[in-house]
């Protein structure tokens, strides 16, 4: 059948803009047809649209379907694994309809969530980094930056689950600020537009902090480089402040030097959301849902397929709060 999709215009090499995308039509054909519901949107989709692309999988290609994580419904299915109407989740992008083989689709339980949108967040990479690379525990004083986005809205309260003495939290307003603190648990934040985030955690950790979960890099890294204790655990997920520059830009080298020097372990990662991954962080997911310890932090955006691009410019300008996706009308 023939589907309307997004694809890359040009390859991005500097600020991304609705130029960079086109609506195109794609015939789409397989073993199960899966009509899109929702789609999911992260930061990190843009270096996969960029000429000098670092992560080590094929960046798109002018002409080729740009997007990631996608959950929907089947609508026709020749496998005996998946049956008509069934949720699945697959990596099929930013189209109306995807096709292909029954393998390349996992079934989903409907019951699980409250939403079915809950499926597209950013949980894997933020268990990941605060419970495997962290190894957040009892006691820990931790520090998120970029708290309010997909990935530290979800860390912050895994912190807490896992026995975190207190979390606090960096954002880009004084309303997402509020929103941390009022909504998701954080015990406080602070808006890194108003003065030193240095002096600011000095102010909130007077006794330092133990655990830092980085997703901005930039002058928050070095604020928590001052602030952090001896032998504290540094979880470098992402670098927000300067994800529009070249490639030595966006991946700024941290500095080891000053790390060292107070035996901080330096550890960045990539979560490549493994069957592993994504199993260990549903179920534990399911379960601080369950017992009410837990808010996922979600925007739907509802519209069609034409608006996903500009859905994905407002994310990387900061005009949503937490997970971010676009409901298709």
């Amino acid at each position: 059948m023939i589907t309307r999709e997004i694809q890359l215009a040009a390859q991005i090499t500097a600020v991304p803009t609705l130029d960079h995308f086109t609506v195109a039509k794609a015939e789409v054909d397989g073993e199960v047809l899966v009509r899109t519901d929702q789609i999911g949107l992260a930061a990190t989709y843009l270096e996969l649209m960029r000429a000098d692309c670092t992560i080590p999988v094929p960046a798109r290609r002018p002409g080729e379907r740009v997007g990631v994580a996608a959950i929907g419904t089947v609508v026709r299915s020749d496998s005996p694994e998946l049956a008509v109407g069934d949720l699945v989740y697959s990596m099929t992008g930013w189209s109306e309809y995807s096709a292909g083989p029954a393998a390349g689709y996992v079934r989903l339980d409907r019951g699980l969530f409250a939403d079915p949108g809950y499926y597209l967040g950013q949980g894997p990479t933020a268990y990941y980094g605060m419970s495997d690379v962290a190894a957040v525990g009892e006691g820990d004083v931790v520090f998120v930056s970029g708290a309010a986005g997909g990935v530290g809205s979800l860390a912050g309260q895994i912190a807490r689950c896992l026995g975190a003495a207190r979390v606090i939290g960096s954002a880009g307003s004084p309303a997402k600020v509020d929103y941390l603190v009022n909504e998701l648990g954080y015990d406080a934040a602070f808006d890194y537009h108003d003065g030193s985030s240095a002096d600011r955690l000095r102010e909130l950790a007077p006794e330092g902090i133990s655990v830092f979960f980085d997703n901005v890099g930039g002058e928050q890294y070095e604020a928590a480089l001052q602030a952090a204790t001896p032998g504290a655990r540094f979880a470098l997920c992402g670098s927000l402040s300067s994800q529009l520059g070249d490639a030595a830009e966006r991946f700024p080298k941290p500095d080891r030097a000053a790390a060292e020097a107070k035996g901080i372990d330096l550890l960045p990662f990539s979560c490549y959301h493994t069957p592993a991954q994504i199993t260990a962080w549903r179920d534990h997911f399911s379960t601080w849902l369950g017992e009410g310890r837990f808010t996922y932090p979600q925007t739907v955006v509802e519209g069609g397929i034409e608006d996903v691009p500009q859905a994905f410019l407002s994310l990387l300008q900061g005009s949503y709060q937490g997970n971010v996706s676009v409901r298709l009308s």
